[in-house]
């Protein structure tokens, strides 16, 4: 049976930096009318298991460890002892929502889940965090970004960038290589495509997110920008 993609929606307030900010989160169900996986069970663990119904969850996959993206995932996990995936350099994250459990699952680059008819490749995708990463089901034509690339260009935390560098580098090498009729299904807002989003890359790369938009160099003979090679990504972190 040919697996098909669901969003569930819910709404809360996160605290940081001792300031509240309104949210929407999207949790994404990926399966057949048998079996599926959770993607980001976003704090309302009863609205996410409704949409599953009687449906057996294989796995939960955290793209990220912020809590009010994982604030669901033990209660969803637990209706069928599914396994929990998150890549380990955001259980420091995940352990200030859940004190006393890790994930299952330490997610590795160009790890695969199955279900249904379909595989999950994971990329990894720092920025946002330090181990986001995006899950590429080549099959659907999507990629599961996260926090790392929405649909208004790449996400922030509490209006910040925390590390817009390693973020750049990210949606450069590992998103905006995919097709571009690839669908892009975030973590919050609502989904675009590759081919929408690319074309404002050597912005970001300028600035324009920072709001620090300089003159660049004129395009190499490839049509990229030098500056668009000088962003590398921190293996020590």
């Amino acid at each position: 049976m040919t697996a098909r993609i669901e969003r569930v929606v819910t709404a809360g307030v996160v605290e940081i930096d001792d300031a509240e900010h309104k949210v929407e989160n999207n949790t994404w169900i990926v399966g057949d009318d048998d079996e599926v996986i959770v993607i980001d069970p976003a704090r309302d663990a009863e609205k996410i298991l409704e949409q599953v119904g009687e449906r057996e969850i294989l796995a939960v996959i955290c793209t990220h460890g912020l809590p009010d993206h994982v604030g669901a995932a033990i209660e969803v996990a637990a209706k069928d002892e599914a396994v929990i995936a998150l890549h380990p350099k955001d259980k420091r994250l995940w352990r200030q929502t859940w004190e006393d459990t890790w994930p299952d699952i330490d997610m590795e680059d160009e790890g695969l889940f199955a279900v249904a008819d379909t595989e999950l490749e994971v990329l990894i995708t720092p920025g946002v965090t330090p181990g986001g990463v995006s899950l590429l089901s080549e099959s659907l034509g999507v990629v599961f970004t996260g926090k790392t690339l929405l649909a208004d260009g790449p996400g922030k935390l509490g209006g910040e960038y925390p590390s817009l560098a390693d973020q750049l580098t990210s949606i450069g090498e590992r998103l905006f290589t995919l097709p571009h009729e690839t669908r892009v299904l975030p973590a919050q807002g609502e989904e675009s495509t590759i081919g929408d989003l690319e074309p404002q890359f050597d912005r970001w790369l300028s600035g324009s997110l920072t709001g620090t938009l300089e003159e660049t160099e004129p395009p190499l003979a490839d049509g990229t920008h030098a500056s668009g090679i000088k962003l590398k990504l921190d293996d020590d972190e």
